[in-house]
């Protein structure tokens, strides 16, 4: 059987934490900022975690 492949994608967008969950930046943070406010923005820089719901399916694309 051959090797399985990382989704290129998920690759660029996600980390593994130590404890294995997996990390994610906010979306909506890269244009079009001057319409947003300032919490808003500021709120949007930190990283967060995948939900549980979702967490299997990006597991799957980085062969975890």
């Amino acid at each position: 059987m051959p090797k399985l492949k990382t989704n290129s994608g998920a690759k660029k967008r996600f980390k593994l934490t130590g404890t294995g969950k997996i990390k994610r930046k906010h979306a909506f943070k890269s244009h079009i900022l001057t319409k947003k406010t300032t919490k808003q923005k500021r709120r949007l820089t930190h990283a967060t975690l995948v939900s549980e719901a979702d967490e299997r399916r990006v597991k799957q694309m980085l062969v975890l």
